[in-house]
């Protein structure tokens, strides 16, 4: 019987376990829990090959992976589409305990749902360059595919409507210059769980790249302490 518990991150679209292994090493670091990070099917290689159904099932796997090893308590932390992601699984297992998602992408640029304010979403392009850089950018567009990005809409048309099957506790962080998932898609997430214990934290001048910001370690603190200890709920502007 494993009483240690365990911690799964999922990362976003595009993205890579390196987008939050400074947060799992600090979470690690903190010797009360076991972190697992993976890498979604295509984003080491050819993602445009990929079918969104790949990456649920892969997650879905490492979940039960963890399962079989004999944990019983299992934090899901989900950033953008793995915000998505961990979600869904977070309605289907009773071992997950606690959730966390960092900018979860149930809307993204100007679109909500399946609808999308093209001139509004062009009008943020510049915005997303400036913050994360031309190289940045170049190398997360090279890594996609007008297919990825299909798959990756379908993702989010598929399970947009989760949140209001979600009872567990759970954490939210949203960054207020995030120029790619807009304050309006936590609210959305916030408003629709069902969850008794529920927080919502905006973070000033945080932008999308929420575990690798500047004010990273404070980010990390507020996660360490939702996973140890009940928090009170609400919504926090820090």
């Amino acid at each position: 019987m494993i009483f240690r518990k365990a911690i799964l991150i999922i990362h976003g679209f595009a993205g890579g376990t390196y987008d939050e292994e400074e947060l799992a090493n600090y979470l690690e670091l903190n010797r009360n829990f076991d972190v697992y990070q993976f890498t979604l099917p295509g984003h080491d290689k050819n993602i445009g090959k990929v079918k969104y159904e790949e990456w649920i099932e892969s997650s879905e796997n490492q979940v039960k992976w963890l399962i079989s090893k004999g944990y019983n308590n299992i934090y899901l932390i989900g950033h953008s589409m793995g915000g998505v992601i961990a979600s869904y699984i977070a309605t289907k297992y009773s071992e997950i305990k606690k959730l966390v998602l960092a900018a979860p992408s149930f809307q993204y640029f100007s679109v909500v749902k399946d609808n999308i304010n093209i001139s509004k979403s062009i009008k943020l392009a510049p915005k997303v360059i400036q913050t994360y850089g031309k190289e940045e950018i170049l190398y997360r567009i090279l890594k996609s595919s007008p297919n990825a990005i299909k798959q990756f809409i379908e993702l989010v048309k598929k399970y947009y409507d989760y949140p209001s099957k979600i009872y567990c506790p759970i954490l939210i962080i949203q960054g207020k210059n995030d120029n790619i998932v807009p304050l309006t898609s936590s609210k959305y997430v916030y408003d629709n769980v069902k969850s008794k214990e529920k927080k919502l934290v905006y973070v000033e001048k945080l932008t999308h790249d929420v575990f690798r910001c500047n004010n990273k370690l404070k980010i990390y603190e507020i996660v360490n302490n939702f996973l140890k200890n009940k928090v009170s709920g609400g919504i926090d502007n820090i």
